[in-house]
C-alpha cells in the first residue's frame, strides 16, 4: 500500500533530477526526429475517477511538466460533462496539458449495433465541441466486455480519422510502444514494464528505478484511480 500521491510525486521528481525531458504524446510526434537525450512521454488514462485526476493535474503543474490525459465518453463511472468534471477537464486543457480520447469503439458498436467508424468519428466530434479543443490522439480502453478495442486498428490508420496517433499504433510517425521502454501501473498494486514492445517478466521496479538505467526513451502510463492519500478505499 504505497501508491500514494506523495509517492507518485517523488517518482517524477527523481526522473526530473536524472535529466529527463517530459513530453505529451502530441509533443512526441512533433519532436520525434530530434528528441532530447533522455525523453519521457507522459500518459494518463482516466478510467474511473476525474476527481482524482485533478490531483495529478496539480502535481504536474507544480513540477512544471505536462501529460496527455485520455478521457472516456461513455463510462458509467463518470460523466465528463457533469458540472465538476467539466471544470476539471477544462482545467487540464487550460493549463497546457493534452486531451485525448480513451476509445471504446468495438464495445460501442457491439452494444448499439452501430459501425465502429461512426462511433469514433462522432465521439471525437462530441469531445472537440464540448471542450473546444482539437483531438489528435486516441488510446484504446480495456473494458469489461471481452472485446478488444485495439482490434479496430488492425486494418485502419489513425490518419484516416484525422488523428495523429493511436497510443499503440505501429505507424512510423508514432510507434511509441515499440520504440520505448514502457512502464505502467495498470496492475493497480504493482508496476509492469515492456522493453520495445516485449514484456519484461517479473520486473516490478518503479518509474524512477527504471529511469536510473537512463533509457533514452521512456513511455509512462499511469491512472488517477491508482493513487490515494492514506489507503485505496478512502
Amino acid at each position: 500500500m504505497h501508491f500514494t500521491f506523495k509517492y507518485i510525486q517523488q517518482q517524477y521528481e527523481q526522473v526530473l533530477a536524472l535529466g529527463y525531458k517530459v513530453l505529451t504524446c502530441k509533443e512526441y510526434v512533433t519532436a520525434k526526429n530530434q528528441l532530447p537525450p533522455l525523453a519521457l512521454v507522459n500518459r494518463v488514462d482516466i478510467d474511473y475517477s476525474v476527481k482524482k485526476t485533478e490531483r495529478l493535474i496539480d502535481l504536474f503543474n507544480n513540477l512544471n511538466i505536462k501529460a496527455t490525459f485520455f478521457i472516456r465518453l461513455h463510462a458509467p463511472e463518470y460523466n465528463p460533462l457533469s458540472f465538476e468534471h467539466y471544470r476539471i477537464i477544462r482545467k487540464l486543457i487550460d493549463t497546457g496539458h493534452e486531451l485525448g480520447y480513451h476509445s471504446e469503439v468495438m464495445e460501442q458498436a457491439a452494444i448499439w449495433n452501430e459501425k465502429p467508424e461512426d462511433c469514433l468519428i462522432r465521439d471525437i466530434q462530441v469531445i472537440e465541441t464540448a471542450f473546444k479543443t482539437k483531438i489528435v490522439g486516441a488510446a484504446s480502453h480495456g473494458g469489461m466486455t471481452g472485446l478488444n478495442n485495439l482490434d479496430f486498428w488492425k486494418n485502419r490508420k489513425p490518419q484516416e480519422f484525422g488523428l495523429w496517433y493511436e497510443a499503440y499504433d505501429h505507424e512510423p510517425t508514432f510507434n511509441l510502444f515499440q520504440e520505448s521502454f514502457y512502464v505502467s501501473d495498470s496492475e493497480w498494486t504493482r508496476w509492469k514494464c515492456y522493453n520495445k514492445g516485449k514484456l519484461v517478466a517479473d520486473d516490478r521496479r518503479s518509474i524512477a528505478e527504471h529511469a536510473q538505467d537512463l533509457h533514452p526513451l521512456m513511455h509512462v502510463l499511469i491512472h488517477p484511480d491508482t493513487y490515494y492519500d492514506r489507503h485505496f478505499y478512502e
